[in-house]
């Protein structure tokens, strides 16, 4: 991972004491209607993402998000005003109690269906900030490669980078993969200071959590299940619950697989005899539908965490990279806390 932290201008430190804004967007001018960086001498700029080095002449000034984690991201470093809009269905629970719930009310909702190629034109988009399997698709023909054909740049969220196994998703852990798009996308937009910030805060907010998590022999054996009845969807190594379970004093079942989110059977589960389950909560089925089934299901009558009913459910925000999970690193560290209590 390169090191991307550069020395902060003044200018830019007076513009975000002044105006609390991520760039200084002159005075008349209308969101992506000639904004212009803090400073001038900052571009180009060229990050590296997913193994690839990308070059910004300037601040992208009509972005389109997919999905509520990446969304979030773009609200934490405050860039509302370099966005065209967001896609994401309207399963992600309640938006109006979040951190950044301003970024929602100032940003236009364009699709609560899939994000598509005509949708981001619409929009008169610059840029692209998804993911693999969070918007890029080859089966649909989403791609950056389809985007940059018609003009349009992309960002790919550093956990859904592929790591050349194919289709399988990781070269990082799930952590790096947050701060590195933090940071990336601080020098993109020039908002470096606030990427910082933000940073330190999570790893604060992460140590304080492990400070209380179980340690040692005490760490409970914890399984994330996603979906599925025939074979469980997952979290392997590379995906957000990895980082999650870990730091929050579990040992995750899978994380020897070296994919972000993946699918395997109920054996592999069973086998391994999971303490502790973790619900995510998204989608038609609810959270509770899950709980009924994990319950249910013959095959893991005798898995610990079902006969003992230590089941947690975290929200799908919580468990996908973003700005909310060092929170959720907190929040199951309390909870694996008072079980072994």
């Amino acid at each position: 991972m390169p090191n991307l932290a550069r020395p902060a201008a003044l200018t830019l430190v007076l513009a975000l004491a002044v105006t609390g804004c991520g760039a200084d967007v002159s005075q008349g001018e209308g969101k992506g209607d000639g904004a212009t960086a803090s400073s001038g001498s900052h571009y180009p700029v060229t990050v590296e993402n997913c193994g690839e080095r990308k070059t910004f002449d300037r601040a992208p000034r009509r972005v389109v998000t997919n999905d509520v984690g990446i969304t979030e991201i773009m609200f934490a470093l405050g860039l509302e005003d370099h966005m065209a809009g967001y896609v994401m269905p309207d399963d992600k629970g309640d938006l109006t109690a979040v951190p950044w719930k301003d970024g929602y009310q100032k940003t236009e909702w364009l699709s609560k269906d899939r994000i598509n190629k005509e949708l981001v034109l619409d929009a008169r988009a610059d840029l692209v900030f998804a993911g693999w399997n969070y918007g890029f698709n080859e089966g649909e023909g989403f791609t950056p490669a389809a985007l940059q054909r018609v003009g349009i740049d992309s960002y790919l969220l550093s956990e859904s980078c592929r790591n050349g196994q194919g289709k399988a998703r990781g070269v990082m852990t799930p952590l790096d993969a947050l701060y590195t798009d933090l940071r990336n996308l601080g020098k993109v937009f020039d908002v470096e200071d606030r990427a910082e910030t933000l940073v330190t805060s999570f790893r604060e907010q992460v140590a304080a959590a492990q400070a209380k998590a179980p340690k040692g022999a005490d760490r409970p054996r914890v399984f994330l299940y996603d979906s599925g009845e025939d074979k469980p969807f997952t979290s392997g190594a590379f995906a957000g619950p990895h980082d999650i379970i870990t730091k929050a004093g579990g040992d995750h079942i899978m994380k020897d697989l070296k994919d972000s989110w993946t699918t395997v059977g109920w054996e592999t589960v069973v086998a391994r005899d999971p303490e502790v389950i973790v619900i995510n909560d998204y989608g038609d089925v609810t959270a509770e539908q899950k709980r009924k089934f994990l319950k249910s299901y013959k095959p893991l009558a005798n898995v610990s965490a079902i006969r003992n009913d230590r089941i947690v459910v975290l929200d799908y925000v919580d468990l996908v990279e973003s700005p909310r999970n060092p929170a959720a690193i907190d929040s199951l560290a309390a909870s694996l806390k008072s079980f072994g209590s």
